[in-house]
């Protein structure tokens, strides 16, 4: 059986077996279900009865900071210095961006492979130079309700320098590294890195390991575990009952919540395929992550008001958000429930079932 993950090549699938598929069935089940929840205690899905899970009460005396996911994507033109002013002023915790290599040697932020995805220009961004990234507008295709409010006044595609004079320099944040080959784009970062004094401030993320291997020059860098690491260790909790090597001390984790994956169910003389919409941070895994001290885990893709409790249940750390402007009106409504006389913690669903 191969769990398909949409975001990754065929080598980085992962194999189990149909005698573990077999066994665990029930367990995606119980997952599909749970996230089919559409009241406020979503964080049911977190399942129930298993001996490692948090208290949740603990688990929701703090809640998870807000990381602007391309520096808040749905309030202004990703990656740009408009959506960064726009998610500090957002109160984010942090700032998540997408680098990629211009053809001069220059880490620039943008994310798709063609230029043409959002802005008014087309082509790699690796066949412009920093000069002309920079007169492109990445704003062109920015749409509030019916308008395109960018195209009269253009965000451009900034250079990672730009962004990290934008930042207050107390503000953590976090680089995801697109371009391949990966040693001129680790080579490029790694010095307007030092220039910039900025080690300190930057955690840096890929879904290509090619960035682990070559980061390794740097031992200042701090980097996020692999996410193929990530994926397995998650995907074994959930299946087969197995945490494996927990990640080490003082690691930084991250992965969708939620996850569309593909079951491939291998036969003698042929297989079968069944579409998944998995969740992967429950109590089990999160508890499995949590065994050596100073983990930071990280929910990807945490855009609504069910799941950013169902991550304060949880006790994550942080979570990836499109809209720093709406996440933090959630999380004040959730803190200030929290902290109501009252009331005083959140109430997450357990063994019991419950949901408003």
């Amino acid at each position: 059986m191969i769990y398909n993950d949409p975001s990754t090549s065929a080598l980085h699938r992962l194999v189990l077996t149909l005698s573990i598929f077999k066994a665990s069935i029930h367990v995606f089940r119980s997952i599909c279900a749970a996230s089919a929840l559409s009241a406020v205690l979503l964080v049911s899905a977190c399942g129930a009865g298993s001996a490692a899970q948090p208290s949740e009460e603990r688990a929701a005396s703090t809640l998870p900071r807000i990381v602007a996911h391309r520096g808040g994507a749905a309030d202004a033109p990703e990656n740009t210095l408009e959506a960064i002013r726009l998610a500090i002023a957002n109160h984010a915790d942090a700032i998540w961006l997408t680098v990629q290599l211009s053809a001069d040697g220059v880490p620039v932020l943008y994310r798709p492979a063609d230029l043409a995805a959002l802005t008014d220009a087309s082509g790699p961004v690796a066949s412009r130079t920093a000069a002309e990234l920079a007169r492109i507008n990445a704003g062109w295709t920015f749409k509030v309700a019916d308008a395109y409010p960018y195209r009269a006044t253009p965000a451009h595609i900034p250079t990672l320098r730009d962004a990290l004079h934008a930042i207050p320099a107390r503000m953590p944040i976090m680089l995801d590294m697109k371009a391949l080959p990966a040693e001129p784009q680790t080579h490029a970062v790694a010095r307007v890195l030092t220039e910039e004094d900025a080690w300190s401030r930057v955690t840096l993320y890929s879904t290509e390991d090619a960035y682990q291997r070559s980061f390794a020059d740097y031992p200042q860098a701090r980097l996020f575990e692999s996410r193929d690491a990530t994926r397995t260790r998650l995907v074994s909790t959930l299946l087969a009952g197995r945490c494996g090597a927990p990640p080490a001390a003082h690691t930084w984790t991250a992965f969708e919540l939620h996850r569309a994956l593909t079951v491939t169910e291998q036969f003698t003389l042929g297989e079968g395929h069944s579409e998944v919409n998995a969740t992967l941070w429950t109590p089990a895994t999160v508890a499995c992550f949590r065994q050596q001290p100073d983990v930071r885990i990280v929910a990807i893709a945490v855009n609504s008001a069910d799941d950013y409790r169902a991550a304060a249940c949880l006790g994550i750390d942080a979570v990836l958000s499109d809209s720093p402007k709406q996440m933090s009106a959630i999380r004040a409504a959730l803190g200030a429930a929290l902290h109501s006389p009252r009331n005083g913690v959140i109430e997450c669903a357990g063994e019991r079932g419950e949901h408003d």
